[in-house]
């Protein structure tokens, strides 16, 4: 498990949030009319128009694990969307696959064809982390998505959600909630335990509720899938007769929470849940369910992948920062998606 954080720092370092909502534009010079320098950075684009206008064909390889839930579907369909709006863009898409010396080999082959940048999300950071220094070292840059490589030399850009944020934002939301209550039971079905995303997620939402001294009362662990989230809610149910607030850490595996909630008849606590499927917002838009606000680690992360290599490739920097090389690093906020900001939200969302 990697090292945590106290909640004030991490609250503090994230490094950009809601890529999906900027505009990219070109960068130009820096000479003004006074002499001095002009820090409109990559916001300064009168005279080289947007980044949005079509430049040199850029041939990008992506590669991501099965599509075997609605999140990580909707990561491969995002990317294939953005690529789509540019006439400049060429995606190869390599067969989603859990497998990972296939993976491996799609690397690989996107190496030998000498694509320009790839757009990576692992199905093991660790075991990838080899063949994407191998990459780099062909000149060709990659962008990781998601799940993090051993070496930060692997990869020219990181994209990332931000999970210890999620559990920070969930915690967040039921101190917010309690309503004078001192004594809430609090009750929490995680993801599989032994990846540091789910522990990460853990570590924010138990930070977050010692703010208004809270606690964790019962907790299970599932698989991200729909049959584990039935099993380990249907055990927690039975174990705590009686329960305030309940975070559910996935969506995906949020649709068996919610038919073991209602085989057990129960709605005497109000449950948030993670990642933001269009299948929660809708009930949440609905006020027909416990499900009274979800989470979201954005499915949208290798779509900005797709656009940052483009950037990185045609020699573009981001708009609205001044610094004119794209970041080491973009981390995607976690905000918290009630009935009240749902609009916002869902039409980005993906289908459990």
């Amino acid at each position: 498990m990697k090292s945590l954080r106290p909640i004030q720092k991490k609250l503090a370092t994230g490094l950009v949030a809601g890529l999906a909502a900027i505009a990219l534009t070109a960068c130009t010079g820096n000479s003004s009319d006074d002499d001095k320098a002009d820090l409109g950075g990559g916001t300064s684009q009168a005279a080289s128009g947007s980044n949005d206008d079509a430049g040199d064909k850029v041939v990008i390889g992506f590669s991501a694990p099965a599509a075997d839930h609605g999140w990580m579907g909707s990561i491969t369909q995002s990317a294939k969307d953005v690529a789509a709006q540019y006439d400049d863009v060429e995606l190869r898409v390599a067969e989603g696959t859990n497998d990972v010396n296939l993976q491996i080999s799609q690397v690989e082959t996107f190496i030998n064809d000498k694509v320009d940048a790839i757009v990576l999300l692992p199905f093991d950071g660790a075991a990838m982390t080899p063949v994407a220094l191998e990459a780099m070292k062909a000149g060709i840059p990659v962008i990781n998505v998601d799940r993090e490589f051993d070496d930060p030399n692997a990869a020219r850009v990181t994209v990332l959600g931000d999970n210890y944020g999620m559990g920070v934002s969930a915690g967040k939301y039921i101190c917010d909630n309690l309503n004078g209550k001192t004594d809430a039971v609090v009750a929490e079905i995680a993801g599989i335990d032994s990846l540091p995303l789910t522990q990460d997620r853990s570590q924010g939402f138990k930070d977050a509720l010692a703010e208004c001294d809270q606690n964790v009362d019962n907790r299970v662990a599932a698989e991200f899938t729909v049959e584990s989230g039935e099993e380990q809610a249907a055990n927690l149910l039975q174990a705590a007769p009686h329960i305030d607030f309940l975070w559910n850490h996935d969506d995906d595996q949020g649709v068996g929470v919610m038919a073991a909630i209602q085989n057990a008849g129960r709605d005497e606590f109000t449950m948030i849940g993670g990642a933001g499927s269009k299948n929660a917002m809708e009930l949440i838009k609905s006020g027909d369910s416990v499900l009274k606000a979800t989470v979201i680690y954005p499915s949208t992360q290798a779509a900005d992948g797709i656009k940052l290599a483009r950037l990185l490739v045609q020699g573009k920097s981001m708009s609205d920062l001044v610094e004119v090389e794209v970041p080491r690093t973009v981390q995607l906020y976690a905000p918290v998606v009630t009935a009240d900001n749902v609009d916002q939200f869902i039409d980005t969302a993906f289908q459990s």
